[in-house]
């Protein structure tokens, strides 16, 4: 069954279940709630377990990391330095951002548990932005990295122990980026990517067998990622 004939079986708008409306300019309004998370860069706030900050990276584009270090590495004299994460959010490519409540969560939890340095990128989104820009953004934060002089990863991030990972349109950005970045290993020294660790949202042409039976799906049904593409 071709693209086409399997999205006019589809009962479900997509714009309205993704509660976006399309702008006469090309720009979309997101009406979907995202609760957001204020970064903790106070060393004394006692109860925080993690604490985390935001850095701009490009100033010009409006693209900024938001750094996690766990309390115990600023709190202990060991010279021992922790792998560096660099995470990429999920939202579609269309949503959210580093500083949304589930993202900054969830890189906590990964600071913590591990322990681990986390840097979430916050990239450009679509489609005021389409692709390449979120994988150029990616580059971008992966070269910042690299010549960064800030104190948090100086100090407690190893750059020759990173790995990118992601979820959904993240995922999908960190794959890419991985790409990139092996054709730039000496470009990026001392930064050494290590592995990636994905969920990604990946398309094709021709529908899957997956999608052609959950066409209408409550929850995920393709016609969304046909419109997120």
């Amino acid at each position: 069954m071709s693209n086409e004939i399997a999205r006019s079986h589809s009962t479900i708008d997509p714009y309205k279940h993704l509660q976006i409306v399309v702008n006469p300019d090309g720009t979309i309004t997101r009406s979907l709630i995202s609760p957001s998370t204020e970064a903790t860069p106070d060393p004394v706030n006692d109860d925080a377990v993690v604490l985390s900050k935001d850095v701009t990276v490009n100033q010009s584009k409006n693209t900024w990391v938001r750094i996690f270090v766990p309390r115990q590495a600023l709190d202990s004299p060991s010279s021992t330095k922790l792998p560096l994460i660099v995470d990429f959010h999920g939202g579609g490519f269309i949503f959210f951002s580093a500083a949304s409540s589930l993202s900054h969560e969830f890189c906590s939890n990964v600071a913590v548990e591990l322990p681990a340095i986390v840097v979430s990128v916050d990239y450009r989104l679509a489609p005021e932005h389409r692709l390449p820009a979120a994988y150029d953004d990616a580059m971008d934060a992966l070269h910042w990295i690299k010549n960064t002089q800030d104190d948090w990863l100086m100090k407690h991030a190893d750059f020759d122990n990173c790995f990118l990972i992601g979820s959904s349109a993240g995922g999908n950005i960190a794959y890419y980026a991985g790409l990139r970045a092996t054709a730039q290993v000496n470009n990026l020294l001392p930064l050494k990517i290590k592995g990636l660790l994905l969920f990604p949202f990946f398309g094709a042409i021709k529908r899957t067998t997956s999608e052609l039976r959950l066409v209408n799906d409550r929850v995920s049904p393709p016609c969304l990622s046909d419109l997120m593409w």
